[in-house]
């Protein structure tokens, strides 16, 4: 059977990766950003430091990133790092360039509900994809994914409590409807991530494992 890690699998894993990517930013930009909902995770706590602390977010998601990225160096490897890395560099241009250049407008102020559906569906899949390509799309991916493996959690159960947290605390600056329909996109989220992060996992590269010293792996893959 052919090694799943050699190296002819890396286009299959970057193609992934890349797909991933691209679909998140496509999701952040024309339907949460054009519809008016809020973020998670640490988007959402640099969002909360801006507003109370006058914080930049540029500068806040890199002090909130780095710890995290030094911690998967040693618990997941460079490889996964590297991966991450490969992953917010081209979501950095993929935003970048739909922000510039795109005049499409997807409106669904009148249907947020209909917006909140998409985004759950569409960020899940992306992040989960990047899962699978081995890496993560930011900071408080790899964070989650670290807290399902030490504490043998379904990665997506975590990622819906970590945003729901910081989605909690974001009722300080932002509306109560949208953060309520971001909720429903993080819940969504949650369990595509869970699904797409098993589906067919034999065909794709499995993400590293924690080192034995965090925990006891609870089965072969990230769930």
């Amino acid at each position: 059977m052919r090694n799943h890690n050699s190296g002819t699998n890396l286009p299959l894993r970057l193609t992934v990766i890349l797909s991933g990517t691209l679909l998140l930013a496509f999701t952040y930009y024309h339907i949460n950003y054009q519809n008016h909902l809020t973020e998670g995770g640490f988007v959402g706590l640099a969002l909360l430091g801006k507003y109370v602390l006058g914080i930049s977010p540029s500068l806040s998601t890199l002090l909130l990133d780095i710890p995290v990225l030094l911690i998967a160096v040693i618990f997941k490897g460079k490889s996964f790092v590297v991966n991450t890395f490969i992953s917010v560099g081209a979501f950095t241009l993929f935003y970048g360039l739909m922000e510039r250049y795109s005049g499409w407008v997807i409106n669904l102020q009148d249907n947020l509900p209909l917006a909140a559906l998409l985004s759950g569906v569409l960020t899940g899949l992306g992040a989960g994809l990047v899962l699978r390509g081995g890496g993560a799309s930011g900071g408080d991916d790899i964070l989650s994914l670290l807290i399902s493996e030490w504490k043998g959690i379904k990665v997506g159960t975590v990622f819906i409590l970590m945003d729901v947290i910081v989605l909690a605390l974001s009722l300080f600056y932002m509306p109560v409807k949208e953060t309520l329909y971001t909720v429903m996109a993080v819940v969504v989220a949650g369990y595509v991530i869970t699904f797409t992060t098993s589906f067919g996992r034999a065909k794709l590269n499995k993400v590293p494992k924690l080192q034995p010293k965090l925990g006891k792996p609870h089965d072969g893959t990230v769930m």
